[in-house]
């Protein structure tokens, strides 16, 4: 907003012709969003709790100290991250742009699923909200509206390809086959976050660095002039999108403020679901979704770990971990949670910079 009204009076008022740089309203909507989370954070988690006597229903499958730990903790905190990445987007971003609208889409929409989910818990008193079908249908539909939006504002060939890290001239063609990809990108990077959102900040630090990583990661791919020199494809517009990842991670410090152990919140699936959803809509955009499976590692290995543990107990009717997903594996092994927690970010921290690494090394 602040660039599509303060801009164009650039040649009036000199000042205003900073409002061009990427770089300064990604970093004012890091500060936005922060602010946004500190004012609102209080206030927010004292009507949930209000509105959630006895807090998030806790699973009874899980670890049982968690039955004593995360009792009377209220959950849908995601709101107030989707509230603050909103306010920072809309009022740094340029709101002409359409890739822009495509992530919003995808974070709201994706959110709105997970509001629904965690409100079916609240109101049931049970730990099942949504049916899995019923949220993957609409992860699908939502995914697919934003996958086809992106083919149009894409120029082909770029817009039905899928570039491959370390590689500078290869592009895969996907065609047709290029929306379910697309679709299942963003659907995976959604459920992939909810599964990781099982301990007291877990998710979000992971979150926001992957965001960090793919504020600079998009700002690179749409400058012409650095895209060449890294000798990526370049896709016109995405640079844009460093304005709305900036915002992500202002949201998740603010967030991580306030979800931090003990947590007074808990995301619950309409962050979770909304944040992995942004991710993978980011990295659909930006030619990067291989990068995001190395920079948002952590949360493939806690997907792969639910996917192994299932197929073994079916297959052989043995267990590869003590409990899935993996974060739970070394709860049960005795290992404190503040102790998995900060291994878990040091992981997260070391794959997002062998992601970064993928820029160069072509």
């Amino acid at each position: 907003m602040l660039y599509n009204l303060l801009f164009p009076l650039a040649d009036e008022f000199g000042l205003f012709n900073l409002f061009r740089y990427i770089t300064l309203r990604t970093g004012g909507a890091v500060v936005t969003a922060l602010i946004v989370s500190f004012i609102l954070g209080p206030p927010v988690i004292r009507w949930l709790k209000s509105k959630q006597a006895e807090g998030q229903p806790i699973r009874d499958d899980g670890p049982q100290s968690h039955l004593l730990t995360k009792k009377g903790t209220p959950t849908m905190g995601g709101v107030l991250i989707l509230f603050a990445v909103s306010v920072a987007t809309l009022l740094w971003a340029d709101l002409t742009n359409g890739f822009v609208w495509v992530a919003l889409l995808v974070t709201l929409g994706f959110g709105a699923i997970g509001f629904a989910d965690d409100y079916i818990k609240l109101t049931s008193r049970s730990s099942k909200g949504l049916s899995g079908k019923a949220k993957l249908l609409a992860q699908i539909v939502i995914g697919c509206a934003a996958a086809y939006w992106i083919t149009i504002l894409t120029p082909q060939p770029l817009s039905t390809g899928v570039t491959v890290p370390f590689f500078k001239d290869v592009l895969l063609p996907f065609g047709a086959f290029f929306v379910a990809w697309a679709i299942f990108v963003m659907v995976g990077a959604s459920n992939a976050v909810n599964l990781t959102d099982g301990l007291d900040g877990l998710a979000i630090m992971p979150v926001l660095i992957a965001a960090a990583c793919f504020a600079l990661i998009a700002y690179l791919v749409g400058n012409a002039v650095f895209s060449n020199y890294l000798q990526i494809h370049f896709v016109r517009g995405t640079g844009e999108l460093a304005v709305f990842c900036g915002a992500l991670v202002g949201a998740g410090l603010g967030f991580l403020w306030f979800n931090a152990p003990p947590a007074m919140v808990f995301m619950g699936d309409t962050g979770s679901l909304s944040m992995g959803g942004a991710l993978g809509v980011v990295s659909v955009a930006t030619k990067h979704e291989m990068v995001l499976a190395i920079i948002g590692g952590l949360f493939v290995l806690e997907t792969v770990s639910v996917i192994v543990q299932v197929a073994s107990f079916k297959m052989t009717g043995k267990r590869i971990f003590r409990m899935a997903p993996l974060h739970h594996h070394f709860e049960q092994k005795g290992w404190a949670e503040s102790t998995i927690v900060i291994r878990f970010w040091i992981i997260a921290t070391i794959l997002a910079l062998v992601g970064l690494a993928t820029l160069k090394l072509r």
